[in-house]
């Protein structure tokens, strides 16, 4: 096996700067905030940090929609505070990960503001423009992933322009030449400034179907979901090893694609010596609740018939990229329900289920990929009307489920368990005034449980969700397990149980079990132990051999006979 990269050994930190550190006083996070807590996210061991879209931007979608690609944002602060942010970082060799948001831009990025002037001007083909149908109607019947129409008029151009998301949003078009270009250098000008990587926004969209057509309705609206219509069209691959040619070859740094729709199968084309990207997230185990798509306003809520497909979804990707490719471990990221809900029923105990997953983040194969105070283990919020809501995803989706003959009530507890908004919230520093999160009204309200949930509180308690996530990263890094927990084979144990997750890595003649109880209720397991095992983790204090208690996880470190395929 290879020497493993640097990222392949590290932490990555997921941050949302609005919701992560204000130091003005404005309500919402800033990048001077973000070097203010370097040292503590030193603590978790990281040494990436991917920072979610900080660009010049009208923020309609929270910075998803640029007008500027190579400009940040006065929100945030300065292109002087952001480079400060790269070299303090350096400084404690952690790296500056940059969000590359490239099927689309904002509707007042100087191109788009160019290309729907006229149908003749230098860039009016930059953007997708079709003509209405002879009725007036938009060119197909597909619904954007925020619901709604996918298609909008434009008065100067008299055609409509597609966007999978926002109509603030409009989809570039990637088959001319000119526009990969215009990408292609402004991620090579946040090379120029020393970031240490980047995760690509919505790739699988950026390739489009050569007919566009109308699709079989999947609702009564009259409607399909454009990521049927549109995700991953044949050709998309040699979109990307263009991409990875013109700016990711010959640099050290990392690549992680989101790429929803593409499964474990797939990997193999993605990612890799051959692939596009070194890394890339696959959704089909945060998806178990929408085998239809992402509409999630008919998600059914975690049921325990799901943990067998969690359990399958995990090790198709474990294998898939086994030989092949890098795995980036996650459980929360900005668009999910917090992990502590996400994959247990509401009366579990988040502090516990928090342990449980964590366990799994660092003892899985790949890079583990923390979302900001999923390491103090912070929960959902449930706000009172769908007015309380910033995320535009949320609005949509409770429209959707009206118009589905879903009550006000019920349409409001689906965007409680699933709204973007839940992993959002401020981040929750101290005991004090606003979670210590700003010293004047947040952008968001600070959950409240935050005098609980929070960096001074738990750091003080070595039973924390905080502690044990340092404890666990530091075991990955360094000791007697790191090297078995970073090369490790993977092959999964208990295969047949419906309530327990099992696992062996194996790399030198040593072996690390993990066995996690997904379920309420205590339960004994009959996997076989490595020779001379001893716990080097657990969840919950004086963990016995062959049993779990409710949501317990338990590692074991020993030796193990060597067998070919095994590890070296």
């Amino acid at each position: 096996m290879k020497d493993l990269q640097w990222w392949q050994k590290t932490v990555v930190y997921q941050v949302y700067p609005k919701s992560f550190l204000d130091t003005t006083g404005s309500g919402q996070g800033d990048i001077p905030g973000i070097t203010r807590k370097l040292d503590y996210l030193k603590t978790l061991g990281v040494g990436a940090i991917w920072l979610t879209p900080v660009y010049s931007s009208p923020m309609v979608d929270n910075g998803y929609d640029i007008a500027d690609y190579t400009a940040i944002d006065p929100s945030y602060g300065t292109m002087a505070d952001m480079e400060e942010l790269i070299a303090a970082a350096k400084k404690r060799d952690i790296r500056i990960v940059m969000d590359l948001v490239y099927n689309h831009t904002s509707d007042k990025h100087a191109w788009f503001i160019e290309s729907k002037s006229s149908r003749d001007n230098s860039k009016a083909d930059w953007y997708i423009w079709r003509d209405a149908k002879p009725d007036g109607s938009a060119p197909t019947n597909w619904r954007s992933i925020f619901g709604g129409s996918a298609w909008t008029w434009c008065e100067e151009r008299q055609q409509y322009y597609l966007h999978t998301f926002a109509a603030a949003q409009p989809d570039l078009n990637w088959e001319n030449p000119a526009v990969r270009q215009a990408l292609y250098e402004a991620a090579n000008f946040w090379l120029d400034k020393g970031v240490g990587g980047f995760r690509i926004d919505a790739i699988v969209y950026i390739k489009k179907p050569a007919v566009f057509a109308d699709g079989e309705p999947d609702s009564s609206d009259g409607m399909v979901n454009v990521h049927s219509m549109i995700a991953n069209t044949p050709g998309i691959l040699d979109f990307l090893q263009e991409f990875r040619r013109e700016v990711f070859d010959g640099h050290d740094i990392f690549t992680v694609a989101e790429a929803n729709g593409v499964g474990p199968e797939e990997l193999k084309d993605w990612v890799g010596e051959q692939g596009a990207f070194d890394m890339l997230f696959e959704f089909s185990h945060v998806n178990l609740e929408f085998p239809n798509g992402e509409i999630w306003c008919r998600g059914t809520g975690w049921k325990p018939e799901l943990i067998p497909e969690l359990k399958r979804s995990l090790t198709a990707s474990q294998l898939a990229t086994a030989e092949n490719g890098w795995y980036p471990v996650f459980f929360e990221n900005h668009d999910q329900l917090r992990c502590v809900r996400h994959f247990f029923p509401d009366d579990a105990d988040p502090q516990v289920t928090a342990k449980a997953i964590a366990t799994l983040l660092f003892t899985l194969r790949g890079t583990p990929f923390i979302y900001e105070g999923q390491e103090l283990g912070m929960d959902n919020v449930a706000w009172g009307s769908i007015a309380d809501y910033d995320d535009i995803s949320s609005q949509g989706q409770y429209e959707l489920a009206l118009a589905e003959g879903r009550s006000e009530s019920d349409a409001l507890r689906l965007v409680h368990r699933y709204s973007r908004d839940n992993a959002r919230t401020p981040m929750q520093w101290t005991r004090g005034r606003q979670a210590g999160f700003t010293e004047g009204q947040p952008w968001l309200p600070v959950h409240e449980d935050y005098a609980r949930c929070c960096v001074e509180s738990e750091a003080e308690d070595e039973d924390s969700v905080l502690s044990f996530y340092r404890r666990i990263s530091r075991l990955r890094r360094e000791g007697a397990a790191a090297q078995v927990l970073q090369q490790g084979s993977y092959e999964e144990v208990l295969t047949e149980r419906e309530d327990v997750y099992a696992f062996r890595r194996r790399w030198g003649g040593q072996e690390v079990l993990t066995v996690v109880n997904f379920t309420g209720k205590e339960t004994a397991y009959a996997a076989e132990l490595p020779e001379e095992a001893r716990v080097i983790i657990e969840t919950q204090p004086d963990s016995k051999r062959g049993k779990l208690r409710p949501y317990e996880a338990v590692c074991y470190l020993g030796r193990t006979a060597r067998k070919e395929g095994q590890g070296q």
